[in-house]
């Protein structure tokens, strides 16, 4: 897990770099199913959660590709939007699994249930900037 200020989404792919673009990823699947091409998790819930649980819980532990504040990720599965110029379709929910509690607490299953993020859909190419605004289309 690499903090990155930049990355490349492609379409059927996922984010240049990630294991989920080269296969090598946990649940890689083949073919790649859309809801594993990009993932997105809520600072406010990782806060939430660290604090309610008194675990040092942090986007590290999360797992997803992109945190994000100020936004409702659960309201945008169904919808499409954007990442700075890259167009993205929510697909579900992407709740807590037992590889998540492995690989951080296992009060994460728990503790994440419906506020574990969004599985979403590369719509279209290019670069994604930390910093850049969400906005429904």
């Amino acid at each position: 897990m690499t903090r990155c200020p930049e990355v490349h989404a492609v379409p059927g792919v996922g984010l240049q770099g990630d294991r989920y673009s080269s296969g090598l990823g946990t649940f890689s699947k083949h073919p790649q199913k859309p809801d594993y091409e990009i993932t997105f998790i809520e600072q406010e819930k990782i806060d939430a959660f660290a604090r309610e649980s008194g675990l040092p819980f942090t986007a590290f532990h999360a797992r997803r590709n992109i945190v994000t504040e100020g936004v409702d990720l659960n309201a945008l599965v169904g919808k499409d939007f954007r990442v700075g110029s890259v167009r993205i379709r929510g697909i579900r929910l992407c709740e807590p699994c037992a590889h998540l509690a492995t690989t951080s607490y296992p009060e994460a299953l728990l503790g994440l249930v419906h506020k574990g993020g969004l599985r979403a859909q590369i719509l279209s190419e290019g670069q994604i900037h930390v910093g850049d605004l969400i906005q429904v289309d």
